[in-house]
């Protein structure tokens, strides 16, 4: 554990160092990013202009919605995303053989080498929309109501990490998971819109357990407004658990399966 400690801490010093160098790679995805959930925010403003709700969320309770799925990608953004989504061309040019040679998990390393302390102000922006969006929906939250919902959101942001990881050790048997990332991008954009309680049938077995992106911003919210019944949270933790074990199985699988450069 030391030994990660003081690895993971070089290397945020590196990354903050380089960044640093480039100023616009540092503030980039600040900007990017929050113009997203901007405009986000924005059409559902235009929605809720003309009807009252949707379902049986109002405008606040879709703010609360908006919320987690942008600290979530904030979060991401900011600690693994890059660095993951360069895994599947490390397995095809043969420089992951660099990480399997260092007294550090590979996947360890892999994950945080290449954060983003550019995307750490999206963390507070979306703080910031939560806020506004429980002071719309009325929500006076007890401590233990913001307790359960970090938990949650830390359950969701493992269960993001989980599918990123997921996708991208299919390239230890394919040549690409191109395919798969078009579909991970898509299944995003829509669960974006659209929260878990809006599927029904075929689409909840797809988007809440297939493709849980449906629950990652659903089910925090349920739990701040106290929708959130037993087996739903149950179910929630089910997929979670269920994708953190596959993941790890997958990933020591495809390091088995992974054909070095140098073999």
């Amino acid at each position: 554990m030391k030994k990660n400690f003081r690895v993971l801490r070089e290397l945020f010093r590196i990354r903050f160092q380089h960044l640093m160098l480039f100023r616009l790679g540092f503030f980039g995805p600040f900007f990017v990013d929050g113009s997203l959930f901007a405009v986000q925010l924005m059409v559902f403003g235009a929605v809720y202009s003309n009807v009252d709700r949707i379902g049986a969320w109002g405008e606040g309770e879709m703010i609360l919605f908006i919320g987690p799925f942008s600290l979530i990608n904030a979060v991401g953004m900011a600690f693994y995303f890059f660095g993951i989504r360069q895994v599947p061309d490390k397995i095809r040019n043969g420089e992951l053989d660099l990480y399997l040679t260092k007294p550090v998990s590979p996947l360890l390393r892999l994950t945080f080498e290449q954060i983003n302390p550019g995307s750490l102000p999206l963390i507070a922006m979306s703080l910031c929309i939560i806020g506004y969006g429980a002071r719309r929906a009325g929500i006076v939250p007890h401590a233990e109501d913001v307790l359960l919902y970090l938990g949650w959101l830390a359950v969701m942001i493992l269960l993001h990490y989980d599918m990123m990881v997921l996708i991208r050790s299919v390239c230890f048997y394919l040549v690409t998971n191109a395919k798969l990332e078009q579909l991970e991008d898509a299944a995003l954009e829509l669960c974006m819109k659209l929260p878990g309680i809006a599927f029904y049938g075929i689409y909840r077995i797809v988007f809440c357990f297939l493709l849980p992106y449906g629950l990652m911003a659903t089910l925090p919210v349920q739990s701040i407004l106290g929708e959130l019944r037993w087996q739903a949270a149950l179910q929630g933790l089910a997929v979670a658990a269920a994708f953190t074990g596959l993941t790890a199985c997958a990933w020591k699988r495809g390091l088995r399966h992974y054909n070095s450069a140098s073999s």
